[in-house]
């Protein structure tokens, strides 16, 4: 099981199997592209690596457009803190952020710093100016901390954010950079809430009571915007809980509105895309 032949793993030359997911395609389907593929284990990998590659997305293998030096503690980090800003739908005034494992370890070689405060300041991943977001941050009034936190059992790559905007109005995030520039939101406010900030995502906090989760998609059935995932948490039953929806169009400004309006919704937190 866990030698290697030749530089390939040993599972690979086994003869193929229809039940076996890692090997995509049946023996009969390679037996039928090539009648050395029965003997030959070595016929049988190269079709498959070909087949494979047909799959691959070009981004899964050299990552983002970006600056440097890494697109998980850089490219990742940048995104994070631009995501973290549009959940916060303000000017972030303050930033309290704490670094946890690799972040913590090796994120000062890799500028993981500089590219969270250039995303809070609103930077895209590939701005020049991103390693001078210390000098741009201080001319614009963003206050932050630097320092370091055990986030216990998270990905590596992760960092927490306490956030405080212009008008008061405070965000706490945990978030990881989870490679090739891809990030997850883990946590909102204390309560789970994982999406990647690829899609418009509405994030409603409410108490624990029947028919909330029907009139939030109601009226997102009624705004013509569809549902391209959904998750719920809770802390406990009858007590605090969470929506987290990805969305394929932009929610109407008027109908987060009225969702804030809404008995039993605590807060309305909405990720726009645009």
């Amino acid at each position: 099981m866990g030698y290697i032949r030749f530089g390939i793993p040993c599972f690979l030359l086994r003869k193929t199997r229809r039940s076996n997911p890692l090997l995509l395609y049946g023996q009969s389907h390679f037996a039928s592209q090539n009648k050395e593929a029965k003997s030959s284990p070595h016929q049988r990998v190269r079709i498959l690596l070909r087949k494979t590659r047909r799959i691959m997305n070009l981004l899964d293998i050299i990552g983002p457009v970006m600056v440097g030096p890494s697109s998980s503690h850089t490219a990742g980090a940048v995104k994070i803190g631009r995501v973290c800003r549009k959940l916060l739908a303000e000017k972030v005034v303050r930033a309290d952020i704490f670094f946890h494992g690799s972040f913590l370890a090796t994120g000062k070689g890799h500028g993981t710093d500089k590219a969270v405060v250039a995303g809070l300041l609103g930077m895209q991943v590939d701005d020049p100016a991103i390693p001078h977001s210390f000098e741009i941050a201080e001319r614009e009034g963003l206050q932050f901390t630097l320092s370091g936190i055990d986030l216990g059992d998270v990905h590596p790559n992760s960092v927490k954010l306490e956030l405080t905007g212009e008008s008061g109005r405070t965000l706490e995030v945990i978030a990881a950079s989870i490679g090739g520039g891809r990030i997850e939101i883990c946590e909102i406010d204390g309560l789970t809430a994982n999406f990647s900030g690829d899609y418009p995502t509405l994030i409603v906090h409410n108490i624990d009571q029947p028919g909330h989760v029907t009139e939030v998609t109601s009226m997102l059935a009624h705004k013509s915007v569809n549902i391209a995932t959904m998750q719920l948490y809770r802390a406990s039953r009858g007590g605090n809980a969470v929506m987290v929806i990805e969305c394929d169009q932009e929610i109407p400004v008027e109908a987060l509105k009225w969702l804030e309006r809404m008995e039993g919704i605590l807060k309305v937190t909405y990720l726009s895309l645009l």
